[in-house]
């Protein structure tokens, strides 16, 4: 029987092979996490996401439905909501003190991969949650703690996060949103906010919207951006809830995908009756705001990944069992073949594994690392692994969305005509998963804060730690007969990639800045192709010593330094040629008349 949304093999490849995660089991953190415990959890996973949530996937693209201020979501997720939350699924990783479960993170993201990939729709009102709740847990008072965290991470009451408004997107300095301080320190607020992911449903007693706005006096810009806790239903001293908030839902947005999720228009304080109570310090508001945004970019790299992996599991299926046209080599007389033996649906399928191999150990490596960093006594060690951290976020976010997309673009041509046919699965994935590359800050945003703030960070010691462990993974591999070829070529674009970097940051310093910045998006895709490669080869340095001892599995191993042999071999010799063009920086888009442009 075919596989849905991952290969349960390759989870368990960068889980237990790759990663080790079990390892994390020796400290007193994690003791319960041992590799029965987690294979449990993984197989519960799965379980829940094929069975409940996957169904949701095609009755979540009728939307949403909206009436006078209200959201109801499709009747179907009230149940599943129901077993998510009695499966204690949404403060998996979080801390028991708040009713948290204290899973590794890895094995949080293999969860969660499962989930997200079975209907993202539905995922995203408990990953904004999440969100909202780890913000507070950050960031608010006790008393604020008190009042929420336990009702949010159990999911009996939901989060959000309100940023965006009509004239003040990615430039959130911009926003007009006010609050006026109270005689009793609570704060009456005023404006509206777009585009806010669950910001309003009917799964849910309360939602709790941490919302960015100016206190009166306030300097202009960002830098009098306060974070403030508003309730849609105000909370009372005994934690019941009280009367409306003056939280109104004036709309929500008509999407290309994603229907069944709720994207709305909120109006705050039309009857001058909505109170919110700081969070952090006045004027600090953007600093807290990214601590959550910085999950929200992971996760939405995570998002993307998990529909990327569920169309590839589609796609080669479809490939197995669609038979088309005689392959070339068979005789004249021979039937039809499966169309996973013609050469270019197998390139298509080569690209999409590499990608989403890649994908999965990058994504999983990054919760590894938080994990290290928690269970750290080193601080020298851990504000290295925090260093790794910084870098790898905006390629999370920006080039597994962007090729995330690309992976849904292939499935679709994958399945031919039938691709582009909504009774099929891979249409739907491939709209669901073009917003990713632009929520949680564009994907061109991302590329600015990789060149402008990551790689100069702490004076260039973020980005060298992150070079650092590429260079580690080479050296191993080096020692490996079979595939040092493809550690050396590897090292050979590392080479010109750090050549690139230097002639970039110099440029972003000088007089040439526009240029320089015109070049962001392709020095990240390059950055993101490089680390694909670093994960690729890791995965073959692990997989090769395998092969042999055990029959059944030489084809998976194989199958790694196969993959690593594609991406390397294949994919970054584009690499190069990108860097060549940057290095070169040709200013045409920073010179071309506004009227050249044509219309």
């Amino acid at each position: 029987m075919a596989q849905v949304i991952a290969d349960r093999r390759d989870v368990d490849f960068v889980l237990h092979e790759q990663l080790e995660v079990a390892e994390l089991a020796k400290s007193s953190t994690f003791t319960e996490f041992n590799r029965k415990t987690i294979d449990l959890i993984v197989n519960e996973a799965r379980n829940l996401a094929i069975k409940e949530i996957l169904p949701l996937q095609k009755i979540s693209d009728a939307g949403c439905e909206f009436d006078a201020g209200t959201v109801r979501v499709p009747e179907a997720y009230h149940k599943v909501y129901k077993n998510y939350l009695d499966g204690q699924w949404l403060a998996m990783g979080d801390t028991p003190e708040w009713g948290g479960q204290g899973m590794p993170k890895p094995v949080c993201l293999a969860a969660s991969e499962y989930f997200h990939g079975a209907c993202n729709s539905f995922m995203l009102f408990h990953m904004a949650t999440h969100g909202a709740a780890r913000l507070i847990e950050n960031f608010g008072t006790d008393e604020q703690k008190n009042q929420v965290l336990k009702n949010m991470y159990a999911g009996k009451w939901s989060g959000t996060m309100l940023l965006t408004e009509p004239d003040a997107g990615s430039d959130v300095g911009a926003l007009s949103t006010v609050a006026r301080r109270n005689p009793d320190g609570t704060y009456s607020l005023s404006g509206s906010k777009i585009f806010i992911s669950g910001g309003e449903q009917d799964m849910v007693e309360n939602i709790i919207h941490p919302t960015l706005a100016r206190i009166e006096g306030a300097p202009e810009g960002t830098r009098g951006i306060s974070l403030f806790m508003v309730p849609k239903y105000r909370i009372k001293a005994d934690g019941s809830l009280g009367e409306f908030n003056d939280v109104i839902c004036t709309g929500i947005e008509h999407k290309m995908g994603l229907h069944g999720n709720s994207t709305c228009s909120l109006t705050l304080g039309g009857k001058g009756e909505c109170i919110g109570t700081l969070i952090g310090e006045e004027n600090k508001g953007m600093a807290a705001m990214f601590h959550m945004m910085n999950e929200a970019r992971q996760m939405t790299g995570l998002q993307g990944f998990a529909n990327a992996t569920t169309a590839y599991m589609y796609a080669l299926d479809y490939a197995r069992q669609r038979i088309q046209t005689k392959h070339m080599t068979d005789p004249a007389d021979a039937g039809p073949a499966a169309i996973i033996r013609h050469p270019d649906v197998r390139r298509q399928l080569m690209i999409m594994k590499s990608f989403v191999d890649g994908m999965r150990s990058l994504i999983y490596y990054n919760g590894m690392i938080q994990n290290r960093c928690q269970l750290s006594d080193s601080p020298e060690e851990k504000e290295r692994l925090k260093n790794i951290e910084e870098v790898l976020t905006p390629i999370i976010k920006a080039y597994i969305t962007d090729k995330a997309f690309e992976v849904c673009s292939h499935a679709v041509q994958v399945y031919g005509g039938y691709g582009y046919v909504e009774e099929y699965p891979v249409a739907q994935l491939l709209r669901d998963a073009r917003v990713f590359q632009i929520y949680e800050g564009t994907n061109g945003i991302q590329s600015m804060d990789l060149v402008g703030r990551k790689m100069g960070m702490k004076k260039g010691a973020a980005f060298m730690a992150y070079l650092e462990e590429i260079r580690s993974t080479i050296e191993k591999a080096r020692n490996i007969e079979s595939i040092r070829p493809l550690a050396e070529n590897l090292e050979k674009l590392l080479e010109t990639y750090t050549e690139t970097a230097m002639v970039l940051g110099k440029a972003a310093a000088s007089d040439k800045v526009l240029n320089a910045f015109a070049f962001t998006h392709p020095f990240l895709e390059a950055t993101g192709d490089l680390t694909m490669a670093w994960m690729l080869l890791w995965r073959a340095l692990v997989a090769e010593p395998k092969i042999g001892l055990k029959k059944k599995d030489d084809a998976f191993y194989k199958g790694q330094i196969t993959t690593a042999r594609f991406f390397i071999n294949t994919q970054l010799p584009v690499t190069a040629g990108r860097l060549a063009s940057i290095r070169v920086m040709d200013g045409a888009a920073i010179d071309m008349e506004d009227a050249g442009f044509g219309g």
